[in-house]
Formats: structure tokens, sequence, C-alpha cells
């Protein structure tokens, strides 16, 4: 009997894997949920403290800044004290955060509380993705990086609607009070759900001039690239942050191609094509994300006077049609490889966002959420697969310097998706009257026109990922797991 048309059994996903997997995305909504609705709370925060904008605002850059200083840590952490490990502390710190930011006093309590808690976001997120690249041998990425989405998803969907019914309907404390049940139940999932590390390294020491140096370009970057998002032109304020950042990211690179002992990063990742495609592909990611979630509520609000609530009610089509693709894209990307389902995905995000470059003062809302239903589609698929393609052939030692590699190069083109788009707005309505509703829907169509643009040059990158061969051999980390088994 011929078997060469027989089709391979689906593998199934480990029950290890799985309930590892849920576990740890649990914990994860916490943050993302957090970061989406505080911004909604910025105004009523300012008011309640009677505090100018300008200063409220660092309760959102001190927490985004100091998740990049404490990203570069993660990989070290999870060597030297191992995921399980790092995992809960990070979720320990952002209980606290949490507790003490509601309680906060003064605004600069606050921003001292947000600090905290965006070290405890900082490790949690790279520590989670080694975690479940290593746990499940490499096998099954795309599937796994599917339900790693799924807190990334829910956070844009749901943050700002539920941030808006919380700051209407109570207070702007009881946003971070929505965190303190979610940690009281994940601390002890955790505990009870995360094997045992294995690969713990007790003698792994930590880079210190690799940090000193990597740590403060991210940050600088990250703080620059925000500044430009507050400037209609640029002036020394964001110019100087990003040169700094520039510089000591290059001085890096020359360290850790010349140090003996091993980087907080090792920067010979990127030789592989594969790799380096990858975090391209992130930056566009975010840019592509990131920008136009800033955009997009901001366009309900300015050109068709929805209020907070109903304009995240009007991005609804959006999340649904993220979750309609999540599964599948995970499943093809296993099966064939990310190349073919991140091309249909920038695809579907083009033409879903292509109305909006065309948007007025009266475009039919039915054809808008349509068009946010494609988007969606598109958007579901690409970080899915993008992230499948990153850890493609890597060895278990190298999994660490992934995850910090693509939450820097993810956290870099988030920050600089939202300051690029919402400076070409600005500098589209310099010196427009703000009753000019028409003027105002032209400057969202030129920044729509750039998240376009923006999604067509991912295409480039994209060509360079790698096509999973239908018999292929393993990747290094499955073999490294699958000889580590025969010992056992």
């Amino acid at each position: 009997m011929s078997t060469e048309n027989v089709k391979p059994a689906k593998e199934k996903l480990d029950p290890i894997v799985l309930r590892t997997a849920i576990v740890l995305v649990f914990g994860a909504l916490a943050p993302l949920f957090d970061s989406t609705m505080v911004n909604v709370a910025i105004h009523t925060i300012a008011s309640d403290m009677k505090a100018a904008i300008s200063t409220v605002q660092w309760v959102t850059t001190g927490y985004v800044l100091a998740m990049g200083l404490v990203i570069p840590i993660s990989g070290w952490a999870t060597k030297r004290f191992g995921c399980k490990q790092s995992y809960i502390f990070s979720l320990v710190l952002f209980f606290i955060g949490s507790v003490c930011s509601m309680l906060s006093w003064s605004i600069g309590s606050m921003i001292v509380f947000r600090v905290i808690q965006g070290i405890g976001a900082g490790l949690l997120m790279p520590v989670l993705q080694t975690e479940l690249v290593q746990v499940s041998g490499g096998r099954n990425l795309g599937r796994i990086m599917s339900i790693i989405s799924i807190p990334a998803l829910l956070g844009p969907i749901l943050g700002p609607v539920l941030g808006g019914i919380i700051v209407s309907s109570a207070s702007w404390r009881a946003i971070f009070w929505v965190n303190i049940p979610i940690c009281i139940v994940a601390i002890p999932l955790a505990v009870w759900g995360i094997p045992t590390d294995k690969h713990v390294e007790k003698k792994a020491s930590l880079d210190v001039i690799g940090i000193l140096l990597l740590s403060p370009a991210f940050a600088l970057l990250i703080y620059g690239i925000a500044q430009v998002a507050t400037q209609v032109r640029l002036n020394d304020s964001a110019v100087f942050p990003l040169i700094i950042g520039i510089v000591l990211m290059a001085a890096y690179v020359v360290y850790a191609l010349n140090t003996k002992r091993e980087p907080a990063l090792n920067v010979r990742l990127f030789k592989s094509i594969n790799f380096f495609a990858s975090n391209i592909l992130l930056i566009l990611c975010g840019i592509i994300t990131n920008g136009a979630m800033l955009m997009l509520p901001l366009y309900y609000q300015e050109v068709r006077g929805a209020s907070a609530l109903y304009a995240g009610l009007w991005l609804l089509p959006q999340g649904i049609g993220m979750l309609l693709t999540r599964s599948w894209a995970g499943k093809v990307a296993d099966r064939d490889g990310s190349r073919n389902i991140v091309l249909l995905s920038l695809a579907g995000i083009a033409i879903g966002t292509l109305p909006f470059a065309f948007a007025g003062t009266n475009t039919n809302y039915i054809l808008l959420s349509i068009a946010l239903l494609i988007r969606g589609a598109g958007l579901g698929g690409l970080l899915i697969a993008i992230m499948a393609s990153a850890y493609v052939g890597l060895q278990r030692e190298q999994v660490p310097h992934a995850s910090t590699a693509t939450r820097i190069f993810q956290t870099i083109g988030g920050a600089f998706g939202s300051a690029i788009l919402a400076t070409v707005a600005q500098q589209q309505m310099a010196g427009r009257a703000d009753s000019d509703l028409h003027a105002i829907a032209h400057s969202f169509n030129v920044s729509f026109w750039w998240a376009i643009g923006f999604t067509a040059v991912a295409a480039i990158p994209t060509l360079f990922l790698a096509v999973r061969k239908k018999s292929g051999p393993k990747t290094a980390l499955q073999e490294t797991d699958s000889q580590a088994d025969g010992q056992q």
C-alpha cells in the first residue's frame, strides 16, 4: 500500500505544555489590561491630583522606561534563577506596584509605583516566551504563539472599554484594583502549574558592562521616541536621547562581539537571516499595530464625536477579526512555515486600513466596521507567525537571548509606531482650526496612508523568512530535547 499521499497525523500539544501556557497567559493578562486601561484614565488622574498633563504622562512613560531597563536582564534571570522563579517574582512585583498605585497619595508617588509595575511587566513577558519555547522543545511553535497572543489581543480590545466603564462609573483607582485578583490567582497557579526548571545555571554571572550599555540605550530610545509624539517639530529633548541611545546601542554591539564572556544579548543570533528578518518584522509589526491602535479611537473621537466608551466599542470588529484567525494562523505556521501567513496577513491589514485613508466626517460606520474586521484578521495572523519564525533553528541556550531580542524590537516598534503616526497627524493639523472637521479628517487620512506604507515595506523582510519543508529536519532545540529524553 502506497503511503506517499497519506498525511502525517497531527501532532497534539503536550498536556504539560498546554497547562503551562494557560497558567503563564493568565498572569500576563494583568499587565496587558493595565497598560491599556491606564491610558483611558490619564485625564481623570490629572484632574483628581491637580497635576499638569505633562507631569501625568510620566505615569505611562515611567512604566514603559522601567520595562525597557529590565528586559535585557531577563535572559540572565532565567538562566540564574530559572523561568519559574523569575516569572513568580515578576508577578509579585507587579502585584505590589498595583496595590501601591491604587493607594498613591500624590502624582510623584504614583509615578514611583508605576515604575515598580513596569519592572515586573518588563521581566514577565520575555520569561513567559522563554519558558514556553523551552518546555515545548521548539515543537508546535505556531499554536503555542497563538496561545501567548491571547492577552496581547484581549488587552487592546477590552482594555479601553473596561477602562472607560470603570472611570465613568467608579474611580481611576479601581483600574489598579482589577490587577489584584488576577495576581492573587496567578501566583499560586504559577507555583502549581509551571514545571520546575531543569537547566538552572547557579553560576551564571550577570554581564554588568553589557547591561550598563544595553539597558540605558533601550530606555533612551523609547524615551526619545515618546518625546517625538508630543512635538510638532523635533528639538533637543527628543533628538539628544535618540542620539545617545543609538551610540550606546552601537557601543554594545561592538562590546558583545568582542567580549569573551557571555553577553547580556547575543548579537551573533542576527547572523541568521531568518532571525534578523523576524526582528525587523517585529519593529514594523509594532508600528503597524500600535500606531494605528492609537489613531483609530482618536479618529472616532475627534472626527466622529464618539465618547471614549463608544470609540472602544466601534473597535470591537477589529478584535473579533484577530480572534478569528489566531488559531488558524498558528496551525498553518507549524505546517508550512511563516512566510505565506505573514504575506497574507499584511495584505489583509493593508485592505482593512485603506478605507480609513479615505474616511471623512460621514463615512458609513458599517463599511468601517467591515474594514476593521478584515484588518483584525490580518493582525491576528501577523504577530503569531513572526514569533513562531523567530525561534526556528535555535538551540536551547539561545532561547533566552532570542526572547530578550524579540521583546526589545517589539517594544521599540510599538513606541515608534505611536510616535510617528501621531507626529504625522499633528503636522497635518498645525495651523488648522479645531472646528475644521474636514481638515482633521484629512490629517488622520495621511497618518493611515503612512500605516499602509509601513505595511507594504514589511513585505520585503517577509521574503527572507524560512519556509518549512514537509519532511525537514528537526530544529536544534528539538534535537537537544530528544537527546535529553533519551539519556533519562
